[in-house]
C-alpha cells in the first residue's frame, strides 16, 4: 500500500513539476533542459545540411574525422556562405521546437496570440544570438579571451536574455 501511495505521489509531483504551476525554480530547470534539447536540435540540423545539400564540411573537420560525415573541397568563401545557411536552417528548427515546448512545459501562453508570440519568441532569440555574438567577437579581439571560454560566455548571455524577456515579456511569468 506504501509503495502504491509513494508512486502516486511521485507521479503528482513530477506532473506539478511540468506543469506551467511549477514555482521559479522548476521553471528556470525546465527552460535550461528544453535549452540543452534545443541546442541538440540546432546541431542535428545544422549537420544533416551541411553534410547534405549545404555541403561545407572541409576534410580537417571534426564532424568528418569522428563522425565520418562527407566533406567538401570549395572555397573558404563558399564554405563560409553555405555554413551560415546551414546554421539558419538549424536555428530555425530548434527555435521552433523550443518555442513549442516552452509553451507546453515552461510558461503560460495566451499574453498575445500565438503568431505574435512566435514572431517575438523567433525575435528575441535573433536578437540574443546577435548581442551574445558580439560580446563573444569583444572578447576575443578586445581581451584576448580563449575561443573556448569567449563561446561559453556568449551561450550564457544568450540563455539568461532569452530567459529573461520570454518570462516577463513574451508569456504570462
Amino acid at each position: 500500500m506504501d509503495r502504491e501511495k509513494d508512486r502516486l505521489t511521485g507521479w503528482r509531483m513530477a506532473r506539478r513539476f511540468l506543469s506551467h504551476d511549477s514555482g521559479p525554480f522548476a521553471q528556470f530547470v525546465k527552460y535550461g533542459v528544453i535549452g540543452v534539447l534545443a541546442t541538440c536540435v540546432q546541431m542535428v540540423g545544422f549537420y544533416l545540411l551541411a553534410a547534405t545539400c549545404l555541403k561545407c564540411l572541409g576534410a580537417d573537420d571534426w564532424a568528418v574525422r569522428f563522425l565520418g560525415l562527407p566533406s567538401v573541397e570549395v572555397s573558404d568563401g563558399v564554405r563560409a556562405f553555405r555554413a551560415a545557411v546551414a546554421t539558419a536552417g538549424g536555428f530555425t528548427v530548434a527555435n521552433i521546437f523550443c518555442w513549442i515546448m516552452n509553451r507546453l512545459f515552461v510558461f503560460k501562453p495566451g499574453k498575445f496570440r500565438w503568431y505574435v508570440e512566435f514572431l517575438m519568441f523567433f525575435g528575441v532569440a535573433a536578437l540574443a544570438t546577435v548581442v551574445a555574438l558580439g560580446v563573444q567577437s569583444l572578447l576575443i579581439k578586445y581581451f584576448g579571451m580563449m575561443t573556448t571560454a569567449a563561446v561559453i560566455v556568449e551561450v550564457v548571455v544568450s540563455f539568461l536574455m532569452n530567459f529573461f524577456v520570454r518570462k516577463f515579456v513574451i508569456f504570462k511569468g
